[in-house]
C-alpha cells in the first residue's frame, strides 16, 4: 500500500477540504460537470421511447429491455480497463474518447432498423459511457479543491440534472420518431466534446499520467473487504433500480410525452436530494444508517408497484418518489466508496462500478422475462426483494464498513 494512496485517503477529513466552497471550483471541474450533464441526458432520453421501440421494431418487452442489459454489461466489463486507459491517455483525452464513442454508436442506433442491431449498438454506447463516467468521477474528485464529499455532490448533481432534463427532451423527440432521441444524444455529445476540448486545460491531462494503472488494479482493490461489500450492495440494489428504469415504462400506459414528464419528476427529485438532502442525512445519522433507510423505503415502493401494478397513479407516484430515495442513496454510497479503501480513487471507482453495473445488466432482461412468464407485477416484487437483500448484506457486514462513518466524522 503506497504512502501516496494513504495520504490521499487521509486528506478526506482535513478541515480545509471540509470547509471549501462547493461552487469555488477550477474551470476544468465545470467543463467536466457540463459534459456529465450531457452524457447522463442519454439515459433519460431513451427511457420514454421504450414502448415505442417495441411497437415500431415488432420486439417483445424483454427484447427491448436488452437495450439496458447490453449497455450495462459492456459498461461493467469496460470499467475494469478505464483506469489503465486514463492513466496512459490522460484524463482529458479519455473523456473525449468516451464522448466520441457515445456519439458514434448513438447516431448509428438512430439509423438502425432492427432490435438486435440496436441492442448491439447500445453495447458500444456502454463502452463509451464507461470511459467517460469512471474518468469523470475520478477527475472531479481529484481536481476539486473542496473535498471528496462536496466533489461527489457536484458529480451527483450533474447526473441528476442530466437524468431529469433528458426524459423531457426524449419525450419531445420520441413523439416525432423513436429515432429522435438517439440522434439527439449524438448531437449533444458533439456539443459536449467541443465544450470539454476548449474548456479543459491540457495541464489536467498530464496530471493523470504520474502513475500508470495496471489492468489488475481493480481486482486487487476488491481485496479490501469494505470496497467489495459496497460493490456487492450496489449490484443488489441496482437490480431494483434498473427494474424501475427499464420496465416501469411498459406498465404506466403513457405516451412518450407522459413518460417524459414522469421521469422528469423522478430526475428532479434525484438531483435535489443528492445535492441538498444526502449531506444532511449523512451528518445526522451517518452514511450506513442513512443508506439502509433509503434502501428499505425504496424496496417498499417497489413492493407497492408490484401490488398495485394495474393502478396507474400508484405506479406513477412510486416512480417519481423513488427519485428522492435513489438520489440520496447514490450520493451516500458513492461517498462511502471513495472513502472505503486506501487505493487510488479512479481504481476504487472502476472496481465498484464493475460490480454495480453487473446488477444493472441482469435486472432489465430479467424483469422483462419475469413479466412474460408470470405477470407484470412479479418484476417489481423480485426487484424489491433484491433491494432488501442488499440491506441485509450491508448490516451483516457492518463491522467491515463502519470505519467509513468514523473517517467522515473525523474520529
Amino acid at each position: 500500500m503506497s504512502s501516496k494512496s494513504t495520504s490521499a485517503a487521509s486528506k478526506i477529513t482535513s478541515s480545509s477540504e471540509i470547509n471549501g466552497s462547493l461552487l469555488a471550483q477550477p474551470k476544468a471541474i465545470w467543463a467536466v460537470f457540463f459534459a456529465c450533464i450531457i452524457a447522463f441526458m442519454g439515459i433519460g432520453l431513451v427511457d420514454p421511447i421504450l414502448p415505442a421501440i417495441a411497437e415500431k421494431l415488432h420486439a417483445s418487452h424483454s427484447e427491448v429491455t436488452l437495450l439496458f442489459t447490453s449497455y450495462n454489461a459492456v459498461m461493467a466489463v469496460a470499467m475494469l480497463i478505464t483506469g489503465m486507459i486514463s492513466s496512459r491517455l490522460g484524463i482529458k483525452w479519455t473523456l473525449l474518447t468516451g464522448i466520441v464513442i457515445i456519439a458514434v454508436f448513438s447516431a448509428l442506433g438512430g439509423l438502425s432498423n432492427g432490435i438486435w442491431t440496436l441492442v448491439s449498438l447500445r453495447g458500444g454506447w456502454g463502452l463509451g459511457n464507461a470511459l467517460f463516467v469512471a474518468t469523470a468521477l475520478a477527475a472531479i474528485v481529484s481536481l476539486s479543491n473542496s473535498g471528496t464529499a462536496k466533489a461527489i455532490i457536484l458529480y451527483e448533481a450533474a447526473i441528476g440534472l442530466g437524468i431529469s432534463v433528458g426524459p423531457l427532451l426524449g419525450g419531445w423527440l420520441g413523439a416525432m420518431s423513436w429515432r429522435g432521441p438517439f440522434l439527439g444524444v449524438a448531437t449533444l455529445m458533439v456539443v459536449a466534446f467541443i465544450g470539454l476540448y476548449l474548456l479543459m486545460p491540457k495541464a489536467v491531462q498530464q496530471k493523470s499520467k504520474q502513475s500508470k494503472t495496471s489492468l489488475l488494479d481493480p481486482f486487487r482493490a476488491l481485496k479490501h473487504r469494505s470496497l467489495l461489500i459496497f460493490g456487492i450492495t450496489a449490484a443488489l440494489y441496482n437490480i431494483g433500480f434498473f427494474t424501475l428504469l427499464a420496465y416501469a415504462p411498459f406498465v404506466m400506459g403513457l405516451d412518450e410525452h407522459g413518460l417524459g414528464f414522469v421521469f422528469l419528476g423522478w430526475g428532479i427529485l434525484l438531483a435535489i436530494t443528492s445535492v441538498f438532502m444526502a449531506p444532511k442525512l449523512q451528518q445526522r445519522f451517518g452514511t450506513i444508517k442513512s443508506m439502509c433507510a433509503m434502501l428499505i423505503l425504496f424496496a417498499l415502493l417497489l413492493f407497492a408497484m408490484g401490488i398495485w401494478t394495474s393502478t396507474q397513479w400508484v405506479v406513477i407516484a412510486a416512480v417519481i418518489a423513488a427519485g428522492a430515495l435513489l438520489g440520496n442513496n447514490n450520493t451516500l454510497i458513492t461517498t462511502a466508496v471513495m472513502n472505503a479503501a486506501p487505493v487510488e480513487r479512479s481504481t476504487a471507482s472502476a472496481a465498484y462500478s464493475f460490480l454495480r453495473f453487473i446488477g444493472g445488466a441482469i435486472a432489465p432482461f430479467m424483469a422483462g422475462k419475469l413479466a412474460e412468464i408470470f405477470n407484470p407485477s412479479v418484476p417489481f416484487i423480485v426487484g424489491g426483494s433484491f433491494v432488501l437483500i442488499s440491506v441485509l448484506f450491508i448490516l451483516i457486514n457492518n463491522r467491515h464498513v463502519k470505519h467509513v462513518d468514523d473517517a467522515e466524522l473525523g474520529h
